[in-house]
């Protein structure tokens, strides 16, 4: 079974690319979230795979993230919900907003996704509510550990400026309180110099 391949990314569509690993071309589908995190053609990359026996044939999944190929694991355990309808499920919105519309019980935003009826969406709640909790923690343990290597770099780049380092600490988490912790790298040290500025 294959996990995981790494290769020259050599196509991809929205519905699935291929991945050429020494000389051999795996054909790979992957969710709209998965195919926009994609890089150019060309270029190479590793992505976490499921292998989906049937039959009368063998696919692969690919997720860029693990917290979706874990999603995808637990969707096509669902009653009814097969591979194809898993990936159309996690094309429909982010993991993150995914799970909480499972964990809020909110069955008019999982309705919402092409080919998930009500009785689908009960199911989805009644057999993941409970699975994908701690999908929840990953999820937000990489969101803090994302904002604090932003933070780093703007620390940095301010005592390159030849600021102290606890003076620049105290602009930056200044910049945090008022909810500035989305804005890029480049935002946060322009802020951060306007209050060093005052």
């Amino acid at each position: 079974m294959i996990g995981l391949l790494s290769g020259r990314l050599v196509y991809k569509s929205p519905e699935y690319s291929i991945i050429d690993v020494n000389g051999v071309g795996y054909q790979v589908f992957t969710s709209l979230t998965s195919y926009y995190s994609l890089p150019e053609i060309g270029e190479t990359l590793t992505i976490n795979i499921h292998t989906h026996h049937r039959e009368d044939a063998i696919h692969l999944f690919g997720f860029v993230e693990k917290s979706e190929k874990e999603l995808f694991h637990y969707l096509i355990g669902v009653s009814g919900i097969g591979p194809k309808l898993a990936l159309t499920i996690l094309s429909g919105m982010p993991v993150s907003q995914l799970v909480t519309a499972i964990m809020d019980g909110d069955v008019r935003r999982l309705t919402n996704i092409p080919g998930i009826g009500k009785k689908t969406a009960d199911r989805l709640l009644l057999e993941l509510k409970e699975k994908v909790r701690h999908i929840t923690s990953v999820l937000e343990s990489k969101e803090r550990t994302a904002k604090n290597r932003i933070i780093d770099d703007v620390l940095s780049a301010l005592v390159n400026l030849g600021y102290n380092r606890a003076v620049a600490k105290d602009a930056v988490e200044k910049m945090s309180v008022h909810g500035e912790e989305n804005k890029t790298v480049e935002d946060l040290i322009r802020e951060s110099l306007k209050v060093l500025s005052r």
